[in-house]
């Protein structure tokens, strides 16, 4: 590979990482054929990039990109794929599911950056498929916050008939 090769690679690497908020990177070594092509279809239907890149042109990308990847260059061992994604935990789940699917053990977490936090090793997947979108986490936020005022608001409708009953009790009586 040409050096002209080599720095469109890394410039092609560095505006990827640079427009997804979130990168898991990956080892799919001893995937067949039919299991590459299978993920590659699932993460495009997932909304999920997929790049084979080799370590170096990589590295080489993390380093001129905006963000401190710093942490991530010890998974660079190995053969690499990256996962890149609008949403945190997507690939998380994408990779779960697909292992269980296919009962293989890759495409194997090597290393994540999700959420401007930097997760290393397979161990962390269980973690990454359970953190909650930027959505997600404001609907949380929302309901908590509706959630007095709403027993508030019942209790106060409730009361209304309990006081109806009793003013219409007290006026029968004599």
């Amino acid at each position: 590979m040409r050096k002209e090769e080599k720095g469109q690679i890394i410039d092609s690497l560095v505006e990827e990482i640079n427009s997804y908020p979130h990168m898991y990177i990956t080892d799919t070594s001893g995937l067949n054929a039919s299991h590459t092509s299978a993920l590659r279809r699932l993460c495009f239907e997932k909304g999920i990039k997929l790049v084979v890149a080799k370590n170096t042109l990589l590295k080489k990308a993390l380093e001129r990109a905006n963000g401190d990847y710093d942490d991530l260059y010890v998974s660079l061992k190995t053969p690499t794929a990256v996962m890149f994604s609008t949403e945190g935990s997507t690939p998380a789940k994408l990779i779960k599911e697909f292992r269980k699917k296919n009962n293989l053990e890759r495409p194997a977490l090597k290393a994540a950056y999700v959420e401007e936090s930097v997760y290393i090793g397979a161990e962390m997947l269980n973690t990454l498929v359970a953190i909650k979108t930027k959505n997600e986490l404001i609907g949380d936020v929302i309901a908590l916050l509706q959630s007095p005022a709403k027993n508030v608001i019942s209790a106060l409708q409730s009361g209304k008939h309990l006081l109806a009953g009793l003013v219409k009790t007290l006026s029968e009586k004599e």
